[in-house]
């Protein structure tokens, strides 16, 4: 009778967003993880079905490794949205005030009727606060921008630091020795 080679894996899930499901199979690829599935998620993610032998070679580093590059992966998605967060609200909250402002010349024009001064001021108003509106898009942008710049080279740091870890998770797994 054939003596048949048995293997035991381990099993692992782990839901990423969409955007970096390439990324997240690669960085478990170099620790011996082989992705067995791809489903959705909730809004805008997916959940990657990982297996890995349970007696690969050199675990524990390979275990240690892995956990020090989904900090570095985590950190690396903080960084990324960090650059537009700050002008986000910043947009959002300057944007209520140019729709006040501009209801307020709406409100001037239909509530005080026969007045010419009235009807000028909200026109005036109405002018405003489109205008208001068109600018927010300018800072937005520009703030964005500065942040982006700002976060840059720390988001390449943590990018170098993660593929370094990868490279180590990738020769541990091909390394007879230690």
């Amino acid at each position: 009778m054939q003596e048949k080679d048995f293997v035991s894996y381990e099993y692992k899930t782990r839901t990423v967003k969409t955007k970096d499901q390439t990324r997240a199979a690669d960085l478990y690829e170099s620790f011996g993880w082989e992705v067995t599935a791809v489903s959705p998620a909730a809004i805008d993610g997916v959940t990657l079905s990982l297996k890995r032998d349970r007696k690969i070679r050199h675990k524990q580093e390979l275990n240690k490794c892995e956990r020090q590059a989904e900090e570095l992966f985590e950190t690396i998605g903080n960084q990324e949205s960090a650059k537009t967060r700050g002008a986000s609200v910043f947009a959002y909250l300057f944007g209520i005030v140019a729709a006040l402002i501009f209801g307020g010349g709406m409100c001037l024009v239909m509530l005080i009727e026969g007045s010419i001064p009235a009807l000028a001021g909200g026109i005036a108003l109405g002018v405003v606060g489109l205008a208001l509106c068109g600018v927010n898009v300018l800072l937005y942008k520009k703030i964005a921008d500065k942040k982006t710049k700002q976060l840059l080279p720390a988001i390449d740091e943590n990018e170098e630091k993660l593929a370094n870890l990868l490279e180590k998770g990738n020769d541990l797994l091909h390394a007879d020795v230690i």
